[in-house]
């Protein structure tokens, strides 16, 4: 299989390379600084901006599938990315994509037609990134394409146990955290045989 990673020098991004190229798939990454990646024979390194629709085309060219682990690190990198990349991937008539969100913008239990950021559910204070992931979900859930939103809650450190809990477009009940590698993994799975398409995943342990 052909796959594009966007966000492959992240803790996913980078969990998902590794997984890919270890089952021989071939891997075309777009990344600012290439040499924080190793090479190997089945991946292409471009350098470039994913804000950028020339770079973003032409990571994306020939790929079965997209992966995307874009952050949002008080920018708005993921929300100017996500339109190229829709538009790239409707001319090269790729449909298949897979995005890590975050629990933030699951539907609330308490007030199902709010997000969880914007209920008493979510802890956190800040907004910023959730309304930047609310934002690219509503940008994929307006198209055609088949995409998957993987919805981790707190994400530490850790590696993958095989063990997690997913409920379609809600976090599952008392979902507290899931390890990056078992993030990495589920979406992984998920990328590869789709079982959640057109729905935002809600993963958790």
């Amino acid at each position: 299989m052909n796959i594009t990673i966007f966000g492959a020098t992240g803790r996913v991004g980078n969990e998902i390379l590794q997984r890919a190229l270890e089952d021989g798939h071939l891997v075309r990454v777009l990344v600012r600084t290439p040499s924080k990646l190793t090479p190997h024979e089945n991946l292409t390194i471009l350098e470039g901006d994913i804000r950028e629709q020339q770079s973003v085309s032409e990571a994306i060219k020939g790929a079965d599938a997209v992966f995307s682990a874009i952050g949002t690190d008080k920018t708005t990198t993921l929300t100017d990315a996500i339109p190229l990349i829709i538009e790239a991937m409707q001319k090269e008539e790729i449909k298949r994509i897979v995005t890590i969100g975050t629990a933030g913008i699951l539907q609330s239990r308490t007030n199902p037609e709010a997000y969880r950021f914007q209920s008493t559910e979510s802890k956190r204070r800040l907004t910023f990134a959730a309304e930047e992931h609310a934002k690219a979900y509503e940008q994929l859930a307006a198209t055609n394409l088949e995409w998957t939103v993987v919805c981790p809650t707190y994400l530490p450190d850790g590696k993958a146990t095989g063990q997690w809990r997913t409920k379609r477009n809600f976090l599952p009940e008392d979902g507290v955290e899931i390890s990056v590698g078992d993030t990495a993994e589920f979406a992984y799975k998920e990328l590869l045989d789709p079982q959640f398409i057109n729905v935002r995943v809600g993963l958790a342990y």
